[in-house]
């Protein structure tokens, strides 16, 4: 059983690594995929907890660009603003995610209907703004407004509802507000240092009352795993939005949550 148990918690920290960062609900997909391999986690902590991984795989890819934008902030004023439109556009996740993680944890995380529908709803709305954003009027991430930032952070709490996706939610809210699709993935990167990060810190503080040895194997299991995908995932992924736009995850999605709606209906 323990062995067993290693084995899914290694499939989902590789699944969660290949998804993170991709508009595609790398939550959903771990839940989903942890729902028919039967694997259950204490609170739910390991779904939360191996994105440590794809964060620290998203410091160590971008941990130049890190340096120069805060060694540069006291005096220069577009690493300052964007400093600043992370930090505002991480705010609205912070008060969301305290006041609501009950029921995120308990209702949402144990509802895989919701996720399904989700990934299928998702799916749509990426698939048409993808093809509707067409005239971007901001190239680089430095370059968004404050206010932009804001309301990219504000959209972002929708991927609170597993399925909606993280990077789906601020990338598709950035090509709304004018950004382009490699400037948009940038930005959904930086965003999720700080927003993954809390995440990881608030839940392993709300489990650390049930997370005994076993469960710590499996995390850091998952943990690892994670963390060497998305370091070969976030490296590809710029170069192929840039080119190629964001359908291929929409349909992904789509066809997702659609065979995962038929299994539920068969009793799966």
């Amino acid at each position: 059983m323990m062995e067993s148990n290693t084995i899914v918690a290694a499939v989902l920290g590789l699944l969660e690594g290949l998804t993170e960062f991709i508009p595609v609900s790398s939550t959903g997909h771990v839940l989903l995929a942890g729902h028919f391999l039967g694997f259950n986690s204490p609170g739910r902590a390991f779904e939360v907890v191996i994105q440590l991984g794809a964060v620290l795989a998203i410091l160590g890819v971008y941990a130049g660009r890190i340096w120069h934008i805060l060694s540069s902030a006291p005096h220069d004023p577009t690493s300052r603003r964007f400093v600043a439109a992370i930090l505002l556009a991480f705010l609205p996740a912070v008060v969301i995610g305290v006041l609501a993680h009950d029921v995120i944890k308990t209702v949402l995380f144990e509802t895989p209907v919701l996720i399904a529908v989700m990934l299928i709803l998702g799916g749509i709305v990426l698939l048409f703004v993808d093809r509707w954003a067409t005239n971007p009027q901001l190239f680089r991430a430095e370059d968004f407004p404050l206010s932009m930032a804001f309301k990219i952070g504000v959209i972002q709490c929708l991927a609170m509802i597993p399925g909606v996706s993280r990077s789906g939610a601020t990338i598709v809210g950035a090509l709304v507000l004018g950004a382009d699709k490699r400037s948009a993935a940038e930005f959904s990167f930086f965003l999720s240092m700080p927003t993954m990060l809390g995440a990881f810190v608030y839940d392993l503080y709300q489990n650390r009352d049930v997370l005994d040895a076993a469960a710590l194997d499996n995390i850091m299991i998952g943990f690892a795993c994670a963390f060497v995908t998305a370091v070969l995932v976030v490296r590809w992924l710029l170069g192929y939005v840039s080119q190629n736009g964001y359908s291929l995850f929409a349909w992904w999605r789509i066809v997702v949550g659609t065979l995962v709606l038929l299994a539920l209906t068969a009793g799966m």
